[in-house]
């Protein structure tokens, strides 16, 4: 049995006029195209609806019980149709990403902000996690989009942005390095005791990459997983930790200071990636496009 709003719409509309006429009027229809509708309405259900006579419409007693039950139907599809067209022009919907730590403290809550103010009903699902976590969140359709680090041999994802982010020697101020003013080189980060993050976070493989390639092997004095770990140790003076340029966390520490290092190795590609043949919301395509603009301005 296939009900028909348009149906359903023209039912009570008679219903609450009493008339044909008036609810012809009020729908805008012609009065023998009403009349189809309620035909067609009454054929569906098996019922009859409405008792007529050359005066007037009155509902019968089944017309009466199916009133009020027919309404609530005619206003819960209706607030489907809004929520659904809402959801397809992008004024409403959920941004599901996940992210690096770095870029979940920087880039996003900027534009978290941007966006809620351009779009107030928009949600945010944000798992700010390593870039190896980033990928498998969006193969495993956990999150729409992700902002990853390091080398992208996936092909089962798609990069909707490619782009790059300088690392860091971050020190105390008072330490030889931070006071002289030259770049930091490799060979000054092999004589040193370094904190690391961990091993399967983008950066760790960015340095372990740099090292290797000069065949030179790291002191490394301790291995957090979170950035903020690694700049409380480098504060306390047992050795310096290498980061992200961008990281807000070196920011936020008046005791310590970031050096650019003399190699192109300590870059860390980054990648803004779907999962490949996938559909994007377009709340999380408006998305996308701001931090597309971000990150290339960045």
């Amino acid at each position: 049995m296939d009900l028909n709003l348009r149906d359903i719409r023209a039912f009570i509309t008679v219903a609450q006029t009493a008339s044909f006429t008036r609810a012809a009027a009020r729908l805008h229809l012609s009065q023998p195209a009403l009349t189809v509708q309620i035909r067609r309405l009454e054929e569906t259900l098996g019922l009859r609806l409405f008792d007529r006579n050359s005066r007037n419409v009155a509902l019968t007693p089944t017309g009466r019980e199916l009133l009020p039950v027919l309404q609530k139907s005619l206003h819960d599809m209706e607030h489907v149709l809004h929520d659904a067209r809402a959801l397809g022009e992008g004024a409403s919907g959920t941004v599901r990403i996940a992210c690096l730590p770095t870029f979940a403290a920087s880039v996003l809550p900027e534009l978290v902000q941007a966006l809620r103010k351009a779009v107030p009903r928009v949600g945010f699902e944000v798992r700010d996690v390593v870039a190896s976590m980033v990928n498998a969140l969006v193969r495993n359709e956990e999150t729409d989009i992700g902002l990853t680090g390091g080398e992208l041999n996936d092909s089962g994802l798609e990069v909707l942005h490619a782009g790059i982010d300088r690392l860091v020697a971050v020190l105390p101020k008072r330490h030889a390095l931070a006071r002289r003013r030259r770049p930091v080189t490799l060979a000054d980060l092999a004589n040193e005791p370094l904190v690391l993050t961990a091993q399967g976070t983008s950066v760790r493989a960015v340095v372990d990459s740099a090292f290797a390639g000069a065949q030179c092997v790291p002191r490394i004095a301790c291995e957090p997983t979170y950035m903020m770990s690694a700049v409380a140790m480098a504060r306390a003076g047992l050795g310096i930790t290498i980061l992200p340029a961008s990281a807000r966390e070196v920011r936020a520490e008046p005791e310590l200071v970031a050096r650019p290092i003399d190699d192109p190795a300590f870059t860390r590609r980054i990648a803004l990636i779907r999962k490949r043949g996938r559909t994007l919301p377009p709340v999380t395509e408006r998305f996308v496009a701001m931090l597309i603009e971000r990150l290339g301005t960045a």
